[in-house]
């Protein structure tokens, strides 16, 4: 696979600068190591693309070269030299610009497992109705109720007495404790949510503290879906349920809120009982 430079680029604050680094972690790997794994050989594409494996077979075939392209016309892959004629790709496929992008790659193939890897240890008492993978060194602890597919990193400490659902990623060394609930959500490598918290349809960035009974809420009353903001205009994200994006390094203090679609910069905090009800820079 050769990645080249993003032709279109967003923000991907608080996670990075304008394009997705490729060590982005997502589905117990890097986003690049991703992106290898499913292309297809001799195949180029852009760094900030996601291509679903039904649309790199498309390209399968076409012996001159073609580009895959969305609905904008944007290329996202291509064989040959990249002016072969263009492919429509479907809605597995798309150009990962805004940081809740990660959430829906996570999705995909977090989705998609269809194999149990089990290289730590699952207490008796743990309750398991999906595909997991365990990493090695890590305890899934009494009273863990997992629904649905998820990764589990390596030297982790699940539980005891929590619930993990939808499709969810966990890095390496990461804690999630007593009465805590995580959905549909990507935790970075050595993250904390210890005790009596909820993180839903949400990114956390590596060495995250959530301070006990911090939420994160990923539900607008009128149903919609969320708006985040974006230098300074609010952007449409997609998203029906959408919590936060939480950079490295951020710590929260007990009985912290987030509104959805709000971002914690890199390395901020915020004081006990605290309500973010905007992006948090500093």
């Amino acid at each position: 696979m050769k990645r080249i430079d993003a032709e279109v680029v967003g923000d991907f604050w608080p996670l990075g600068g304008k394009v997705v680094s490729g060590g982005q972690f997502v589905a117990g790997k890097t986003l690049e190591q991703w992106q290898a794994k499913l292309c297809v050989e001799g195949a180029s594409m852009a760094e900030n693309a996601w291509v679903g494996s039904e649309d790199w077979g498309k390209l399968v075939g076409v012996s001159d070269g073609a580009v895959l392209v969305n609905e904008a016309g944007e290329r996202l892959a291509w064989t040959g030299d990249g002016s072969g004629p263009g492919i429509l790709v479907g809605a597995s496929s798309f150009l990962v610009l805004y940081p809740w992008d990660i959430i829906r790659v996570n999705e995909q193939i977090v989705g998609g497992l269809e194999e149990e890897v089990t290289l730590g240890e699952v207490s008796a008492a743990a309750h398991i109705e999906g595909v997991v993978h365990v990493g090695e060194g890590t305890r899934i602890l009494p009273g863990v109720f997992i629904e649905g597919n998820a990764v589990i990193g390596a030297g982790c400490k699940i539980g005891p007495n929590c619930y993990i659902r939808g499709n969810t990623a966990i890095g390496d060394g990461v804690h999630i404790g007593q009465a805590v609930e995580v959905k549909n959500s990507v935790i970075g490598h050595g993250s904390s949510v210890g005790h009596l918290s909820y993180v839903g349809d949400s990114v956390l960035g590596d060495k995250v503290n959530f301070g006990a009974a911090t939420v994160t809420s990923n539900l607008r009353h009128d149903g919609c879906n969320h708006r985040s903001l974006v230098a300074g205009r609010l952007m449409e994200t997609g998203r029906r349920k959408f919590g936060t994006i939480v950079g490295d390094g951020v710590h929260t203090g007990i009985h912290t809120a987030i509104y959805p679609g709000r971002k914690l910069g890199a390395g901020t905090s915020t004081r006990p009982n605290e309500s973010v009800e905007t992006d948090k820079l500093d």
